[in-house]
C-alpha cells in the first residue's frame, strides 16, 4: 500500500520563507519584505486589499509553528520573532532562525517573549480577582503564579522504563 504526503498551508508557508533566503533574503526575517517577495514572485496570493497582511499572518503562523529536535532531543521553537518600532511607530516584526539568529536578536526575543507570559499572567490574575469578588456564586478561585513545579512536571519524561530485576 503506498501513502502520499500531502503539504499543509504551513508547510507551503515554509517553503516561502527557504525559497526566499535562498534567493538572497536575510535574517532576521521582515515580514514586509517577505510578503512582498511572495506576492511577487506568485508564491502566494489571495484576493482582496490587504495582501501583504495577509500574507503577513500565514507567515509568521507558519513560522511560530516551526519545530526541531536539537541536539539533546529537545523539540524547540525554531523561528523566533522580534519586535521593533520605526522611526515613524509602526511595528516591525523580524524572524530568525534559533540555530544562526545573532545573539542579540534571540535575548530579545526571549525578552519579549517572557513580557507576553507575564502580560497574560496579569490579566488572568485581574480576571481571577474579578470572579472572585463579583461571581453569583460566592465561588473562589485561588491563583498560583509559581510555574516552577509545573515546569519541572512537563519536563519529566514521558516514558519509563522498567527497573531491571
Amino acid at each position: 500500500m503506498s501513502s502520499t504526503t500531502t503539504k499543509t498551508y504551513s508547510d507551503a508557508m515554509l517553503d516561502i520563507v527557504h525559497r526566499y533566503l535562498q534567493d538572497g533574503g536575510t535574517e532576521p526575517i521582515d515580514l514586509d519584505d517577505l510578503a512582498r517577495y511572495a506576492i511577487k514572485n506568485d508564491l502566494w496570493t489571495k484576493h482582496g486589499s490587504t495582501l501583504v497582511q495577509m500574507c503577513k499572518r500565514d507567515l509568521s503562523r507558519a513560522l511560530r509553528e516551526q519545530f526541531h529536535t536539537d541536539p539533546q532531543g529537545r523539540q524547540v521553537r525554531t523561528f523566533h520573532a522580534t519586535k521593533h518600532h520605526s522611526a515613524g511607530g509602526e511595528q516591525q516584526v523580524f524572524w530568525a532562525d534559533l540555530r544562526t539568529a545573532p545573539p542579540e536578536h534571540v535575548e530579545l526575543a526571549f525578552q519579549q517573549r517572557r513580557s507576553q507570559i507575564v502580560g497574560d499572567c496579569r490579566q488572568l490574575k485581574l480576571d481571577v480577582d474579578s470572579y472572585n469578588e463579583n461571581n453569583v456564586h460566592n465561588a473562589s478561585y485561588q491563583l498560583l503564579l509559581d510555574f516552577t513545579d509545573d515546569v519541572a512536571e512537563l519536563e519529566q519524561p514521558k516514558e519509563y522504563k522498567p527497573k531491571p530485576r
